[in-house]
């Protein structure tokens, strides 16, 4: 991304995240424009990362060969139908963190002439770990796909999913996916303490064991499985723990769980309006 002008209109957490990724990757201050409507957000991100952002973001967007979309979802409408028309006659790929907001709805709200991803990476991103989604219709031109991979790959791992619904599945596994495993450091750390261990240490105990068993599973293809299988030992403490989980319906909660994250992204999703709001709205 270092000859492109990338215009990234919202500086919230997931849009600091992207802008410190690519800067680190190596796209140049200039090449980058924000549009931020918060004074605060603004001056934050020129303290911080040394990116000067604007108020308007039509002149954040003009020229981009890129947009992407980081505001929160119930004001992409607005946002988006204020830069209809104003794209140019090439128009942009936007690129949507926007929970939720399927491609139809986003193409409504960009008018014709852009080409619409969508991403869904998570909070980790912050710290360049992220483990993103993405999902682009068969329009979208495969240098077009490998432009958003590159953006989003600048925050951590980046998979492809064939279908859009398959994006509630990330949004259940990966989305929400962190606060699962920090529930689970939290009540290792709670029973430690139960059992005598001092509540700090076992907090710092179960907070590094959360972060080192995630490096090794960090890998080109993990075999989960074969990961936990060495930890193992036939006949010792791991094994007597796993069969508590497996005696309790640890399996079945954890499926249950995520068809429940899943279907509620499809209900927020079908609760998004569909149309551009007109100045009569409310």
């Amino acid at each position: 991304m270092t000859n492109r002008r990338l215009a990234i209109l919202g500086a919230g957490n997931m849009g600091r995240a992207l802008i410190g990724g690519l800067l680190r990757s190596g796209t140049r201050p200039e090449h980058l424009s924000v549009g931020e409507p918060v004074a605060a957000a603004r001056e934050a991100l020129a303290r911080d990362l040394g990116i000067t952002a604007g108020a308007d973001n039509a002149a954040a967007v003009r020229g981009a060969a890129v947009v992407v979309l980081a505001v929160k979802p119930q004001e992409a409408a607005a946002v988006l139908g204020a830069l209809a028309g104003q794209w140019g006659a090439q128009g942009p790929l936007l690129i949507s963190v926007a929970a939720g907001l399927r491609v139809a709805t986003l193409q409504a709200w960009c008018g014709p002439g852009v080409a619409v991803v969508r991403a869904m990476p998570n909070r980790p991103a912050l710290v360049g770990a992220a483990a993103t989604g993405l999902f682009a219709p068969p329009g979208v031109a495969a240098p077009q796909r490998a432009i958003a991979e590159q953006i989003l790959g600048s925050v951590g791992e980046v998979v492809w999913v064939p279908t859009e619904a398959a994006l509630d599945v990330v949004t259940a596994l990966s989305g929400s996916g962190p606060a699962y495993f920090f529930l689970l450091a939290q009540l290792l750390a709670e029973a430690a303490a139960e059992l005598g261990l001092e509540a700090a240490a076992a907090r710092r105990l179960a907070a590094a064991t959360l972060h080192g068993a995630g490096l090794l599973a960090h890998c080109a293809d993990p075999d989960l499985a074969r990961l936990r299988a060495e930890v193992t030992s036939r006949g010792g403490t791991t094994e007597a723990a796993l069969r508590v989980f497996e005696d309790a319906g640890l399996r079945a909660t954890v499926a249950r769980a995520l068809e429940a994250a899943a279907l509620r992204g499809r209900e927020l999703a079908a609760e998004q309006p569909d149309l551009i709001p007109t100045a009569g709205d409310s």
